[in-house]
Formats: structure tokens, C-alpha cells, sequence
């Protein structure tokens, strides 16, 4: 019990945040996209993520929660390092509240101003979001190389996002705003690739633990479906988005999920056994059994109460949304 608890509640918090990425992901690709439609188009964009995003954020709350209880050493230095980008990244999701809600009340010449501060919240908490995980990779050391690399991952984390909030999009809505939604995803196909491209290559140079793990034998040839089947989706969604071949959209959506599902299976297994690379192990910053044993009881009763919610939300309000809605 004193060794694979840890282990569970690792694997709860790396669970949480894989789905934050994903379905809290889309809707801030949603946010990003906002200043290219049409105002017409606006109210159902903020529409088709309206009954969700609420649900989404609960899981990087569930996820920080585990941190904080589980492993309270690895949150007291990982906060403290990323306390600036943490900030920002609270203002940004500030910020969208503020705006989702004022926007609907707001008069017509006001509601321009509540669109563009959506859109500035998400792209504040898109690029928080990818400099943590920049930095986190790294093992929080500010060198020049790990800053870079950290800016890096602030610029290629919103593609991803508006990749997500495209192909949602095509999902969620009617022609013509799937037809542009499809176009947007089209633009944002390259600069994703050389986005994976260059994360894959700075990975291992910025971080010798990760390169260790990855480049050593027989490990690599263990570990190569990753990048291959990584390869094979973005191929895929590629061949979609360009009419080669023809599916549902929502596939085209869980293709770009099954990326983050690799990228995050990537990212566990260059961790482990660490909670923050080449600093601290899991077991050394966990919580005593005894805490971890307690609160594994609340874990159990919190975490299929959200996942029921979600999926009975996302069952409550799937199709596609109406061209006029209360989020107009």
C-alpha cells in the first residue's frame, strides 16, 4: 500500500490534467477563434461550448487539488517556480468568466469589447499553460536554453487548442461556420506538425534525464509506436482535412485527442519515477500513507461523480447547437 498509492494518485493528477488539456483545450481553441468569424457567428461559437466549459475547468481544479494533498512538496516548489505564469493563467480564466457572462447581458455596442476580452482571456491562459509545461519539462531550471524551450512550448500549446476548437467546431455547428471551422483547421495543420516536430526534437536536448530514457537500448525500440502512431494521426487528420478521405468530424476530434493521449504517455514515462525531473521522485513527495489512505476515500466518491457529470452533460446537450441561442 506504502508504494502503489502514490502511484494511483499520480496517475489521478496526470488522468485530470490530460483531460483539462483536451476538453478544456477546444474550448479555449473556441476563444482563439473567436476574432475570425463573423459577428453573426460569434454567438453561436460561445454557444456550442457554453453547457461544457464550466465542467471542463473542473478538472485542472481536481488536478491541482490531488498535487496539493498527495504530494505537497512537489506543489509548494513547483508553485513557487511558476507562480508568475500561474497568476497570469488564473487572470486569463478570470477573465473568460467575466466575459462569458457580461457578454450575454451586454448591449450591442459592448458586446464587441466582452468578445475580444473572451478571446484575450483564452490566449493569456493558453500561453501560461504551454510556459508551465515548458518549464515543468525542464525541471524548473531557468537557464537561457530551458527559457526558450519553455517559450516554445507557450507558442505551440494554442495550436493545439485551436486544432481542438476547429474540429469541435465542425461538430458542433451547421454550415457555413463548420465549413470555416474546417478551413481554420486546415491553417493550423502545418504549424502543428512543426510545432510536434520541434517539441520532439528540443525535448531530449534541453532535458538529459528525458534523453536518457528515450535514446537508450532496448528502450527506444519499445517506446517507438509513440511517435509513430503520433505520426500516423496527424497524417490522418491531415488526409481529412484536405478531402482525401472522409469521416465524422468528431473522429477527426478524438484523432487530435489520441495525440494528447501519446504526447502525455511520452511525457509520464520520461518522468517517472519523478513528480519533477531530475529533483524529486514520487515517493519522496508524497503525503504519509495514513493522509493518502484517507483522502483516497474522497478520491473515490469525487472523481466518478465528475465523470458522470461530464458524460451526462455532454449526452444532456450533444448535437448540433441552434444558429440563435441565450448565449447570444
Amino acid at each position: 500500500m506504502e508504494f502503489w498509492l502514490p502511484l494511483v494518485f499520480a496517475a489521478v493528477m496526470g488522468l485530470a490534467l490530460l483531460l483539462y488539456v483536451v476538453l478544456d483545450g477546444y474550448d479555449l481553441g473556441v476563444g482563439l477563434l473567436l476574432p475570425f468569424a463573423a459577428d453573426d457567428e460569434k454567438g453561436q461559437m460561445i454557444s456550442s461550448i457554453g453547457p461544457f466549459w464550466d465542467a471542463n475547468e473542473t478538472w485542472i481544479v481536481l488536478g491541482v487539488g490531488v498535487l496539493l494533498i498527495a504530494f505537497p512538496q512537489a506543489h509548494g516548489i513547483i508553485l513557487t517556480s511558476l507562480y508568475l505564469p500561474a497568476t497570469l493563467m488564473l487572470m486569463g480564466l478570470v477573465l473568460r468568466g467575466i466575459a462569458f457572462d457580461f457578454r450575454v447581458k451586454a448591449g450591442d455596442d459592448q458586446k464587441a469589447m466582452w468578445n475580444g476580452i473572451f478571446s484575450f482571456g483564452s490566449l493569456l491562459t493558453a500561453l501560461c499553460q504551454g510556459w508551465m509545461l515548458g518549464s515543468y519539462i525542464t525541471g524548473l531550471e531557468p537557464s537561457l536554453y530551458n527559457l526558450l524551450f519553455s517559450l516554445l512550448a507557450a507558442i505551440s500549446l494554442p495550436v493545439l487548442y485551436v486544432m481542438l476548437g476547429a474540429t469541435w467546431l465542425m461538430c458542433r455547428t451547421a454550415l457555413p461556420l463548420a465549413s470555416k471551422a474546417r478551413r481554420w483547421a486546415r491553417r493550423g495543420w502545418l504549424p502543428l506538425g512543426f510545432a510536434l516536430l520541434v517539441i520532439s526534437i528540443a525535448t531530449p536536448l534541453v532535458s538529459e534525464n528525458i534523453s536518457a530514457r528515450w535514446f537508450a537500448l532496448p528502450q527506444f525500440f519499445w517506446l517507438l509506436p509513440v511517435p509513430l502512431l503520433t505520426v500516423c494521426c496527424y497524417g490522418w487528420v491531415g488526409l481529412v482535412l484536405y478531402g482525401k478521405v472522409k469521416c465524422r468530424s468528431l473522429l477527426l476530434f478524438l484523432t487530435l485527442a489520441a495525440i494528447c493521449v501519446l504526447a502525455a504517455l511520452g511525457l509520464a514515462y520520461s518522468v517517472y519515477p519523478d513528480i519533477i525531473i531530475g529533483r524529486l521522485t514520487i515517493t519522496e513527495a508524497a503525503a504519509s500513507t495514513e493522509s493518502l489512505r484517507f483522502t483516497l476515500w474522497g478520491v473515490l466518491i469525487t472523481l466518478p461523480l465528475i465523470l458522470g457529470y461530464t458524460v451526462f452533460v455532454y449526452r444532456i446537450f450533444s448535437g448540433k447547437v441552434p444558429e440563435h441561442s441565450s448565449y447570444e
